[in-house]
This record gives C-alpha cells, sequence and structure tokens, in this order.
C-alpha cells in the first residue's frame, strides 16, 4: 500500500491530473532487497519515485508500468530470475518476464495505473448546462463549468456550450482552433446554421462544429438533451480510439542479455558508434563497453 509522503505524492499527481503508475511489491523472494509493501510511482515519462527492487527490476517495471497506462488496466508483474525455473506455469492476469541480470530472488509487483478522467468544459447557466454538468459527472467525466475561452485546457475532451447566446462565438472559435475533439452548441438548426457561419475560423474548422449538439432521439428536456450529448461524445470518442492514455513507450533491445527495455527518460544507455544504445542495469552497459563487438549480434 502506498503511505506516508508517498502517498501525498500521488495526490499531488491526481489534483495536477498527470497520469501515474502506484507499483507494490507484494512477493519478494529472497534474497533480495526490497520487501512486501515497498512501494513506488512511475510517470508518464518512466521516472521512478519510490523503491520496488534494484536497477534490473525497475527496468522491467518501468516497461510494463507505461504498458499499462496506455490500456487503462492493472496487471500483476512478475519477475523471475533468468535461471530460475522453478515457476514456469502462465497466471492468468499476470504477466511474466525472466531478468538473466536479476541478483535476488523472484518478485511479483502489483502495477496500478491512474489516468485522470476525461475533462469536460461546459458553458452556460442553463438548465440544459446543469444537466449536462450532471450527468457528465455520473458518466465519470471531469466536468468544469466556464463561461471564458481561456478555461479551456490541453487535452480537453469536450466543450459544451449551452449558453442562448452568451459568449457563444469566442468560445466556439477558441475550442475549434485547439482542436477539442467535441465542440457541440446547443441551438436549433437555424440559430446553430447562423452562429457557425459567424465564427472567424477556416471553413475546415466550422465543419467540426457540432450544432445542434447530440444525437437526433428527440429529446425534449434538458436530461434528455444532456444523454443525447454525451451518447454523441462518447460513439466519437470510441470512434477514434483513447485519447487520455499517453502513448505507449518506445521499445529496445539490451544487447547483453537480450531483455526488452524502456528507451525513455531513466533508461541507463550509453553512445556507440553514433547511436543510443538501452541497457537494463549498469552491469549489462559496462559488459558491452567493454565488448561492444561481442555484442553486435543483438
Amino acid at each position: 500500500m502506498i503511505r506516508g509522503e508517498l502517498a501525498r505524492r500521488a495526490e499531488a499527481l491526481i489534483d495536477a491530473r498527470k497520469p501515474f503508475v502506484a507499483a507494490t511489491v507484494i512477493r519478494a523472494q529472497s534474497p533480495t532487497s526490497v520487501h512486501p509493501g515497498d512501494a513506488a510511482l512511475i510517470g508518464a515519462d518512466g521516472m521512478i519515485d519510490g523503491f520496488v527492487g534494484g536497477a534490473c527490476a525497475e527496468s522491467s517495471v518501468r516497461l510494463h508500468a507505461q504498458r499499462v497506462l496506455e490500456t487503462g488496466e492493472s496487471l500483476l508483474l512478475r519477475i523471475l530470475p533468468g535461471g530460475d525455473e522453478s515457476e514456469t506455469a502462465a497466471v492468468e492476469g499476470a504477466v511474466t518476464v525472466r531478468n538473466p541480470c536479476l541478483s535476488g530472488g523472484a518478485l511479483e509487483i502489483f502495477l496500478e495505473p491512474h489516468v485522470p478522467a476525461a475533462r469536460v468544459l461546459v458553458v452556460g447557466e442553463t438548465p440544459v448546462a446543469g444537466a449536462l454538468m450532471e450527468l457528465g459527472a455520473a458518466l465519470g467525466f471531469a466536468m468544469v463549468g466556464g463561461e471564458e475561452g481561456d478555461a479551456l485546457e490541453p487535452g480537453d475532451a469536450a466543450v459544451l456550450v449551452a449558453s442562448h447566446g452568451h459568449e457563444e462565438e469566442s468560445v466556439l472559435a477558441a475550442a475549434l482552433r485547439a482542436g477539442v475533439p467535441y465542440v457541440g452548441l446547443v441551438a436549433s438548426r437555424r440559430r446553430g446554421s447562423a452562429v457557425r457561419e459567424s465564427l472567424d475560423v477556416p471553413e475546415e474548422l466550422r465543419a467540426q462544429l457540432h450544432t445542434p449538439a447530440g444525437l437526433d432521439i428527440g429529446a425534449r428536456t434538458p436530461n434528455e438533451i444532456a444523454l443525447s450529448i454525451f451518447a454523441e461524445v462518447i460513439a466519437e470518442s470510441r470512434a477514434s480510439g483513447p485519447s487520455a492514455a499517453p502513448a505507449g513507450p518506445s521499445v529496445a533491445i539490451d544487447p547483453v542479455c537480450g531483455m526488452e527495455v524502456a528507451s525513455g527518460e531513466g533508461a541507463i544507455t550509453l553512445e556507440h558508434e553514433g547511436r543510443q544504445v538501452f541497457f537494463c542495469c549498469s552491469g549489462c552497459r559496462d559488459a558491452f563497453e567493454a565488448d561492444p563487438a561481442g555484442h553486435a549480434a543483438r
């Protein structure tokens, strides 16, 4: 369990809407320097804050932490010494890797991703705006009310304007220019068309405005209109694929031991013949540096 100062740092990441993975050691076989309950936070950049094993174990944790950020699904990571043949059976729900450089015993580490909820900005104080705020929160979106275009943040999933004319054009134009995936205006077809034509943006951006916002389900009440809008937001987000999770890690192969390693920040590396070579630990890096030709086949 993450606790103490590490828990406070996790809360700070959540408040800042930064994705991370909480890693907790649940089993550590002797001999090893890590113990059950040891924990760490792994950022989207691969940097590790805390302790869940030495450099070799960290290399596997970093790689698979970035993968669970991509999928959004927790997993149990089993790290076995390269020569350990005592645990060969596959475990459902777990990923097993063999680390030839691991100096201690087997480790089992639970990786739990924390990806911020998609943020939706609702502009207006109308009954429909209120219904959008309530339904969006129930659906798990991070809902924000606002009246100004500068309330936009990078990564916003949607901007929904239901203000009956107040600040419409400026907010819509700002959202379209920012590339927000879904920009919707609650209006009649006639007024929506007029607002679309008045926007000071290129024609291709005007075409991206959803008005009347929402799927045509015959909605009349504020709650029904909110339902139709979020149905369209979700349908379009599913069609385009996930956007909240970070991209998957860039992977390299350690030329000494053959392990997969993440090649982002925090990786152990050296430059050889004009290119970066990545390693699971400093021992492999030193072995390569001492005899590059002997490991050229990888």
